[in-house]
C-alpha cells in the first residue's frame, strides 16, 4: 500500500505510521521468541514430607499435611518446614499480549459492471494485514504503564484504521486515531442526462482517497487540574468528472480535487466537588481546489439542440478553483450539581471564519451568453471574492428532581450566523466588463425544550414533552443578480413530544417515544414542516433465546403552494439470537426488516422553469442470518464454521437485488496460532439499469497469532 501526501506529512501521522510498521514486524517474532522462552506450566513435585510432627501451635497453613500412619519420633530434632516451591508462572505482567490477522485475498474477475462493484464494494487482490489488537505493558512503569494498537484492513482496502493510546497514570494519556478511505463513486445511471442518447457517464464521478488523522494529549489525568492539546487532519485528493456550466449548455469534463482541513486545540479541564469546567481555545485552516479541463477535441455538451442554428461545442477549457479560509474560536462548557436534586449544564461557542475565494476560466468552442445573444469562441473570466462569518453558539439546560419518582429537564440552544461577503469578477469576451458584488446573509435559530419523567410504577415510567424552535434568515445580493437579489424566510415550529418505558417482567421490556410537530414556515423545501415520528421498541429474553422488535416511523407534508411535499417512510424489524448450551454446539442470530419509503415534491425544470412533480418510492426486505457452529472432534484441534450472510430485495422506483453469502472456516493449528479461510459472495442487479449488474467471488485465506 502506498500513501501519498500533498505538502509535508505531518509529524503526527508520521510517528504513528512509523510506530505501526516497527510493532507489527515484531509481533510474529516476539510471539514465537517468547513461546520459546516460556517454561512449560508442569506442577513441580510435592516437596518431602518431615519426619515429625509439626508443633501443635504451629499454623496449619505453614506446615505441610502429615500422613496418618506417620508417628512422631522423640529422638529426632524438630525440622522446620520447607520453603514454598517458587511458581513457575511469572509474577509479573506479560509485556506482550495480542493478536493478529494477516493473509491473502482473491477476488475473481469482476462479471459486469466494475465502476458499479467498486462504488458498493472495491475490495481487491493482495496481501492483507486484515485486524490486529495487542498490548504492551511495562512492568517497571518508566515510560509509559501500556501501549494499546489497533489497526484493521490495512493492504489497499477501501477502509483502513489505526489506533494508538498509551497512558501513564497520573501523568498522561495519549490517544491517536488514523482512516485511509477510498473513496469511489461512478454510477453511470446517477447524472446522466445522455443516458438516452446511449451514453452512460456519471457527471459527478469521483476517484479519490481521503484521509482523517486525529492526536490528543491529555496531561495529568485524574487531577483537579487537567491540561490537553489536541490535532485534528481531513484532506482529499483524487479524480473525477464534473460539469462547466455555460449559459445555455453543460459540458462533462475531467476535474481535479484536493482539500485539506486541520484544526488544532487546547485547553484545560477543571475538576471541582460540585462542578467541572473545560475552557478550550482552537484554531482552523481550510484550503480547497479544484481543476477542471479540456484540451483538443470537440464537447458537444448535454443539449444537442441548435442554439439559433448553431450547435454548441466545447474545444477548450482550463478553470481553477481556489478557497483558503481561517477561523479562531473559543469553547467553555460548564456542568454542576448545584444541589442533591438539582443538576445544570451549559456550553458557549465562538468563531470567526474567514474565507478568500479566487477562480481563474480560460474556455474556448463555440459558445453563447445567453443575457446578451452573443455567440463567441472564446473567454476570460476571472474572480476573486473574500468573506468574513461570525458565528456565535450556546446552549444550557437543567435537570430538576423534586420527587424521587419525578425529573424535569429544561433546554435552551441558540445558534447566530452573521455572513458579510464581496466580490470582484472582470470577464473577457470580444469586450471586457467588470462587475463588483455584496452579499449579506444572517440566519438566528433558537430552540427551547422541556421535558418530565415520571415512574407511574416501578414498572412503568412516562414521558412527555414541549418543543418550541424559532428562527428567521435574511440574505441579500447587490446589485440585483440572478433569480432573487433578496430573500427573507422565517422559522416557526411547535413540537409535542411523548413516550413510554414498561417492564411487566424482568424478561420483557417494551419503551415507545414520539413527536408530533405543527410548523408555520421552514428554511428549506424539505425540512420537517408538520411531522409525526415514532420509535418503538420490545426485548424478550428467555433462557437461550431472546427476541427483538423494532418500529420507526416518519410522515412530513409541507403543504406551501409551490412545494406540495409529501413524506412518508417506515421499517419494522424483528431479531432473534439463539444460543442452546450455552453456545456449545452452535448459536445462531438473525434479522428481518421490512422498510417502505414515499416521496412526492414540485420542481422547476431548468428549461422551462415549469413545476413538475417528482414521485420516488422504495419497497425494501432485508435479511441476515449467521451461523456460529462448533463441530464435533476429537484431540486438540476444534473447529470453527462461520456461515452466513445479508439480502437486500426492493421494488419501486429502482428494483434491485443484492445478496452477499459467507463461510469462513478457522482450525487451531497450535496453542497461539490457527489458521482460518473464507468466501464471499457479491451479486448486484437493477431492473431497470441491467449494465449496472455485477457479480464477485472473494476468496481471503491467512493465519493467525495470538500471545
Amino acid at each position: 500500500m502506498r500513501i501519498q501526501w500533498r505538502g509535508a506529512m505531518p509529524c503526527a501521522v508520521r510517528a504513528l505510521l512509523t510506530q505501526m510498521t516497527r510493532v507489527l514486524i515484531a509481533f510474529a517474532a516476539a510471539s514465537f521468541l517468547t513461546l520459546a522462552q516460556t517454561p512449560p506450566a508442569t506442577v513441580p513435585p510435592a516437596p518431602a514430607t518431615p519426619v515429625v510432627a509439626a508443633p501443635q501451635d504451629a499454623k496449619p497453613a505453614a506446615a505441610p499435611a502429615t500422613p496418618a500412619s506417620a508417628t512422631p519420633q522423640a529422638a529426632t530434632p524438630a525440622v522446620p518446614a520447607p520453603a514454598p516451591a517458587a511458581s513457575p508462572v511469572p509474577s509479573s505482567e506479560a509485556v506482550f499480549t495480542g493478536w493478529i490477522d494477516f493473509g491473502y485475498r482473491w477476488r475473481s474477475d469482476v462479471a459486469g459492471n466494475v465502476d458499479a462493484y467498486r462504488s458498493l464494494v472495491n475490495l481487491g487482490s493482495g496481501p492483507k494485514l486484515i485486524g490486529t489488537e495487542f498490548t504492551l505493558t511495562d512492568p517497571k512503569h518508566r515510560l509509559f504503564d501500556q501501549i494499546h494498537v489497533r489497526a484493521y484492513d490495512w493492504g489497499d482496502d477501501p477502509y483502513s484504521t489505526l489506533h494508538i493510546d498509551a497512558r501513564k497514570a497520573k501523568l498522561y494519556d495519549l490517544r491517536a486515531d488514523y482512516r485511509d478511505i477510498a473513496y469511489f463513486d461512478a454510477l453511470p445511471s446517477y447524472a446522466d442526462p445522455l443516458l438516452g442518447n446511449g451514453i452512460a457517464i456519471d457527471e459527478q464521478s469521483f476517484d479519490m482517497r481521503r484521509r482523517f488523522a486525529n492526536v490528543e494529549l491529555t496531561l495529568l489525568p485524574g487531577n483537579w487540574i487537567s491540561p490537553y492539546f489536541a490535532f485534528d487532519r481531513d484532506s482529499g485528493s483524487g479524480t473525477g468528472v464534473s460539469t462547466f456550466v455555460s449559459n445555455a449548455d453543460e459540458f462533462p469534463v475531467p476535474a481535479t480535487f484536493y482539500d485539506r482541513t486541520s484544526n488544532y486545540r487546547g485547553g484545560v479541564h477543571l475538576e471541582f466537588r460540585r462542578f467541572h469546567v473545560t475552557l478550550e481555545q482552537g484554531g482552523t485552516t481550510f484550503e480547497n481546489n479544484q481543476t477542471l479541463y479540456q484540451s483538443g477535441g470537440v464537447n458537444y455538451g448535454n443539449s444537442l439542440v441548435p442554439v439559433f442554428g448553431q450547435t454548441l461545442d466545447l474545444t477548450d477549457l482550463l478553470g481553477a478553483y481556489g478557497a483558503r479560509g481561517t477561523s479562531i474560536y473559543t469553547r467553555a462548557q460548564l456542568t454542576g450539581s448545584a444541589t442533591s436534586w438539582l443538576d445544570f449544564y451549559g456550553q458557549f461557542l465562538y468563531s470567526e471564519p474567514k474565507t478568500t475565494v479566487n477562480y481563474q476560466q480560460y474556455d474556448g468552442g463555440n459558445l453563447y451568453l445567453q443575457s446578451q445573444i452573443l455567440f463567441y469562441s472564446a473567454q476570460q473570466y476571472l474572480v476573486s471574492s473574500a468573506a468574513r462569518m461570525p458565528h456565535t453558539t450556546g446552549n444550557v439546560g437543567t435537570e430538576i428532581r423534586p420527587w424521587h419518582r419525578l425529573r424535569i429537564t429544561e433546554s435552551f440552544t441558540t445558534d447566530r450566523l452573521h455572513n458579510s461577503a464581496s466580490s470582484a469578477e472582470n470577464q473577457t469576451l470580444p469586450q471586457q466588463t467588470a462587475a463588483l458584488l455584496e452579499s449579506g446573509l444572517v440566519t438566528n435559530y433558537n430552540q427551547a425544550e422541556a421535558r418530565l419523567f415520571f415512574e407511574a410504577t416501578s414498572k412503568l415510567t412516562l414521558r412527555g414533552g414541549y418543543r418550541y424552535v424559532w428562527g428567521d434568515a435574511n440574505d441579500a445580493v447587490l446589485p440585483a443578480e440572478g433569480l432573487a437579489s433578496v430573500d427573507s424566510v422565517k422559522l416557526r415550529q411547535n413540537v409535542g413530544i411523548g413516550g413510554l418505558t414498561y417492564r411487566p417482567i424482568q424478561k420483557f421490556s417494551f419503551s415507545a417515544e414520539g413527536e408530533s410537530a405543527s410548523s408555520g414556515s421552514a428554511y428549506f423545501r424539505t425540512s420537517l414542516y408538520d411531522y409525526q415520528k415514532v420509535r418503538a421498541q420490545a426485548r424478550y429474553h428467555t433462557g437461550p433465546i431472546s427476541f427483538s422488535a423494532d418500529f420507526t416511523l416518519l410522515n412530513n407534508q409541507d403543504p406551501q403552494p409551490g412545494i406540495k411535499y409529501d413524506y412518508l417512510s417506515h421499517q419494522e424489524s424483528l431479531s432473534v439470537m439463539w444460543s442452546p448450551a450455552g453456545g456449545k454446539v452452535f448459536d445462531f442470530q438473525g434479522t428481518y426488516a421490512r422498510s417502505d419509503l414515499y416521496s412526492n415534491i414540485n420542481y422547476l425544470f431548468p428549461s422551462t422553469e415549469q413545476s413538475l412533480p417528482s414521485n420516488y418510492r422504495d419497497n425494501s426486505h432485508i435479511a441476515t442470518t449467521l451461523f456460529h457452529i462448533n463441530p464435533p472432534h476429537k484431540g486438540p484441534v476444534a473447529p470453527v464454521i462461520i456461515a452466513g450472510g445479508s439480502l437486500v430485495v426492493s421494488s419501486g422506483s429502482r428494483p434491485t437485488t443484492y445478496y452477499q453469502p459467507m463461510v469462513k472456516l478457522s482450525l487451531p493449528a497450535g496453542k497461539h496460532l490457527s489458521w482460518f479461510a473464507e468466501w464471499r459472495y457479491y451479486g448486484y442487479n437493477e431492473a431497470f439499469y441491467l449494465y449496472e449488474a455485477f457479480r464477485a467471488h472473494i476468496v481471503t485465506v491467512g493465519l493467525r497469532l495470538t500471545r
